[in-house]
């Protein structure tokens, strides 16, 4: 039964998908990668929450919230106040420009060779590790939730590269056939059934632990461990407090303002009002976020008594505890949704990169659109192969989320950097962009891992030297001997702005940056998006003030 009705739904929607975008003319480029640029802002808005709502966040976040408690909810609560910023800032500039990728800004601002090596950045991070993780991570939720092993009778091995092949074949049939209308189209439905799946697993989880109240559950859940109601993160554990001044913030402006699989949404708006409508939209729903992304991991922590062999597991072992078996079926349906949406948004925005910035830029100059569509295509079938054999290799990852957000650096700051002096600047030259995006990659894989590491270990082996055997102080320690990742993000950023400016100051472009508003859509603003913004920022910094100890 819960495989029929799986089936069912998904089937349902790529037929609603297919049927949205018969018309949609493939020919062009702003018909296959902008979706025609008619995205209204409930699309927009769910396009945007779903491609951010996939295994990796459902499983990963609810184990760090298992692991550490309502902490780890900055990475869901802060996320609405970089969005606003998005809205308000990067966006009205974006469709001035009549950006289709952002590393077109960046060949405006600065130069192509700076264009080319942010976007080969982009598809080297999206290639070597988010496909592979979403892949990874959602085969690891369907494999357990319909018992893939025993149903095909082969090893949790052979059911896991089952589960990653068939999620690839399906995500890249969506993205590299049917373009970003498609997505956005599947994602807007998804996103109604992830929201009502989403939330029945606390709803399920709460009744479980209160005899069948869900308010009793929560005053149980509460009083039993107080101490993991906490806003505020503490040293050792994945946020601490102070990580959210410093790089936490970068992170989720890089993600929420120019990372292309999310942008990408906001740059198919049909005008700039309905693209901050949406935007916000979904800004004030990632508020909520923390009850399908955190709540559950902290019911998970309270029910399993802390004895999960792992804590990526407390979310697909409380899925299997709490959920009615007929109820099975549908929720495994939104989250295969949901791992598609992923999978297929950054996949579509790997063949933008590829067919705009790579291949119309410096195989084929003169490519027609059509020609550009079909080898942007071609690319999508070849990445999405890569990221298919890959996938099976991060098996030992650790905490994904956490392994996700950290490897993301390599790229996500240099690339912010950039993208930050390019738009604040006007005579900063395309070599200080150059130099600042490869020393800010060089220099975090150096301190991530060759310095870090060897800090961290000889650190600990001192410790251990010295009779200390508690894993609690052993985990104080070993986050006191050397900065953690996101405090490491915010210093390269600062440095990598200071070697910009100095070379600005030194040796400054001829002409100043002038953006020129192309007229391809309407940049009037939306006239509340002002107080709609403050509305939304009141609402974050008021959730940390209630929960903070």
């Amino acid at each position: 039964m819960a495989l029929i009705s799986f089936l069912g739904f998904t089937i349902l929607v790529g037929i609603i998908s297919w049927w949205s975008v018969r018309k949609t003319d493939e020919t062009s480029s702003d018909g296959y990668f902008l979706g025609g640029r008619s995205l209204t802002a409930g699309v927009i808005a769910g396009s945007l929450l779903l491609t951010n709502l996939s295994t990796e966040q459902i499983v990963g976040l609810n184990g760090s919230a298992y692991k550490d408690g309502l902490s780890v909810m900055a990475w869901e609560t802060l996320a609405a106040l970089a969005i606003v910023v998005t809205a308000m800032f990067l966006l009205p500039r974006y469709l001035k420009g009549g950006l289709t990728t952002v590393p077109q800004f960046l060949a405006k601002r600065f130069d192509v060779a700076t264009k080319t090596i942010t976007s080969g950045l982009f598809l080297t991070g999206y290639v070597v590790v988010l496909l592979p993780v979403i892949l990874y991570s959602g085969s690891v939720a369907i494999s357990g939730m319909f018992d893939v092993p025993a149903l095909l009778g082969v090893s949790d091995s052979t059911a896991l590269v089952i589960c990653i092949w068939g999620i690839g074949v399906i995500g890249s049939i969506y993205a590299v056939f049917g373009g970003l209308k498609a997505v956005a189209v599947s994602d807007s439905i998804n996103a109604v059934g992830l929201i009502i799946g989403g939330i029945m697993i606390p709803v399920f989880g709460l009744m479980a632990i209160g005899d069948g109240s869900v308010m009793g559950g929560l005053e149980t859940l509460m009083a039993a461990n107080p101490e993991r109601f906490d806003s505020t993160g503490n040293p050792g554990q994945e946020v601490p407090f102070s990580t959210i001044f410093t790089g936490m913030m970068l992170v989720q402006l890089f993600y929420w303002g120019t990372n292309q699989q999310i942008i990408q949404r906001g740059l198919g708006a049909k005008n700039l009002a309905e693209g901050q409508k949406g935007l916000l939209l979904a800004a004030f729903l990632k508020i909520l976020g923390p009850i399908i992304l955190v709540l559950p991991g902290m019911i998970a922590y309270y029910y399993f008594e802390g004895g999960l062999a792992s804590s990526d597991l407390a979310y697909p072992e409380l899925v299997r505890a709490v959920l009615p078996k007929p109820l099975m079926g549908f929720f495994a349906a939104v989250l295969f949704g949901a791992i598609l949406s992923s999978f297929n948004s950054v996949l579509n925005s790997s063949v933008t990169l590829f067919g705009i910035d790579i291949y119309k830029q410096h195989i084929n100059k003169n490519a027609s659109e059509m020609t550009v569509v079909k080898y942007g295509k071609v690319f999508g079938v070849c990445l999405a192969l890569a990221a298919m054999f890959i996938a099976p290799l991060i098996a030992n990852a650790g905490s994904l989320f956490n392994y996700l957000q950290e490897i993301n650096g390599i790229y996500s700051i240099p690339i912010f950097t950039i993208i930050v002096v390019g738009y604040l600047t006007k005579r900063v030259p395309a070599i200080a962009a150059k130099i600042g995006i490869l020393s800010g990659s060089v220099l975090y894989i150096i301190s991530q891992f060759i310095v870090g590491p060897k800090m961290v270990a000889n650190a600990l082996a001192e410790a251990k030297a010295n009779g200390i055997t508690d894993p609690a102080e052993l985990n104080l320690i070993e986050a006191g001997a050397y900065p953690h990742y996101l405090h490491v993000m915010a210093i390269l950023f600062i440095s990598n702005i200071l070697i910009m400016l100095i070379i600005g100051k030194f040796y400054p472009r001829k002409e100043p940056f002038q953006l020129e508003y192309t007229k391809q859509v309407s940049i009037e603003p939306w006239k509340h998006v002002k107080l709609a913004s403050t509305f939304i920022a009141i609402i974050v910094v008021g959730i940390y003030i209630y929960f903070a100890k």
